[in-house]
């Protein structure tokens, strides 16, 4: 664990991988030191910001360099369902590239659940690790420059889905029309760091 300052009013914390980030991040949210306003997760990182008027840099960065960063347990967090379906463009050429059938495919996709760990590159996107490994498939050669809202997307270890229509680079084996994202809902967000997720062949 790496803790260092990020401006005047936070904390970046690097971690040895994943898994750190995400039990950090568990562990911060249930027991937030005095003073934290906000965590940001990423796939190496934390972002811890804080009041300055009520904690220090120094004070927070030693109580988050003496916090367990341990993993995860699979059945903490709130559950989401989405229903999937499994009709998108690539459901074909994510078969070729596993060697499996595209039914096996959807199979073994649905079959498992998911955690977010991280939010990005556009509000309500987020990153769900794991799943079967046999799923591990690279992004596109080519991206597309437009990807339908809803659509379900497999790319280098992570699940993710579209909330709106944007650029993108993953192999999309389906849809889902769950709105993800929702500024009149609280948070906008339906999927947020830490929720667990499964998808429900519809």
């Amino acid at each position: 664990m790496r803790v260092m300052r990020y401006g005047r009013e936070a904390v970046l914390v690097e971690l040895a991988d994943l898994g750190e980030v995400m039990g950090l991040h568990r562990t911060v949210s249930d027991a937030p030191p005095p003073g934290v306003r906000e965590l940001v997760p990423a796939a190496r990182t934390l972002l811890v910001s804080y009041d300055p008027g009520r904690t220090s840099f120094d004070a927070l960065a030693g109580a988050l360099a003496g916090t367990d960063a341990g993993a995860v347990a699979p059945g903490e967090g709130r559950l989401v369902e989405l229903p999937a379906v499994y009709d998108g463009p690539d459901l074909a050429e994510v078969a070729e590239l596993t060697g499996l059938s595209a039914e096996e495919v959807v199979r073994r996709h649905a079959a498992a659940g998911y955690v977010v760990a991280f939010c990005g590159f556009a509000p309500g996107v987020a990153y769900l690790p794991g799943g079967d490994p046999a799923l591990r498939v690279p992004r596109r050669s080519t991206p597309r420059t437009a990807v339908p809202a809803g659509a379900l997307g497999l790319a280098d270890g992570y699940t993710g889905v579209y909330p709106r229509p944007s650029p993108g680079g993953w192999q999309l084996l389906g849809h889902t029309d769950a709105p993800l994202w929702d500024v009149d809902r609280d948070p906008p967000a339906l999927l947020t760091p830490g929720t667990r997720v499964r998808f429900v062949p519809a």
